[in-house]
This record gives structure tokens, sequence and C-alpha cells, in this order.
């Protein structure tokens, strides 16, 4: 019993330590632009939307537009900048008002 727990442990040691690992290389990558100075910053179009929410409980959608949005060429987000493989998963944008 007490292994088993010594061995999960390990695990979840192990797994938070390759996670803080691959936080820190996606950070050097993002503000280095390692490898080979890359471009670390991209535009994703973003269409936007606004959701109003009416006093009988309708709800009146108003359309905003699209608009080119900065996003960060990562895994994981960085310098205030959404992912771009997120960005061009979710091109639309509901405002809740």
């Amino acid at each position: 019993m007490d292994s088993m727990r010594r061995i999960l442990a390990r695990i979840a040691v192990s797994i938070a330590l390759l996670l803080v690992v691959i936080y820190a290389g996606d950070t050097v990558s993002v503000r280095y632009g390692v490898p080979g100075h890359r471009d670390t910053l991209g535009q994703v179009e973003v269409e936007t939307y606004y959701a109003v929410l009416k006093k009988d409980g309708k709800t009146e959608y108003m359309f905003a537009g699209t608009q080119n949005e900065t996003c960060v060429k990562s895994l994981f987000p960085h310098l205030g900048y959404s992912p771009c493989w997120y960005l061009q998963r979710n091109k639309v944008r509901r405002i809740d008002i």
C-alpha cells in the first residue's frame, strides 16, 4: 500500500516537472525566437458579435464585424496573447451583454 502511494507520488511529480519544462521551453521559444529567430506573433481574423439579453427573456444578436487579432505562435498563452492554434479553432467571439 505504501509502495503504491510512493509510485503515484513519483508519477505526479514527474508529470508536473515535464509540464514545467515544456512551458519553460515554450517561453524561451517565444521570447527569443528560438529556433532561428522566427516570427513569434501572428494575426487571425476573428468575427465578433454581441448577444444582448432583453427584458422579455429573448436574446438579440448584433454582428460587430471582423477584426484581426494578434496571437502568439506557441502552445501556451504568452505576452498577453492567445495561442494562434486556439484562435484558428475559435474564430467566432460572442460577447454577452
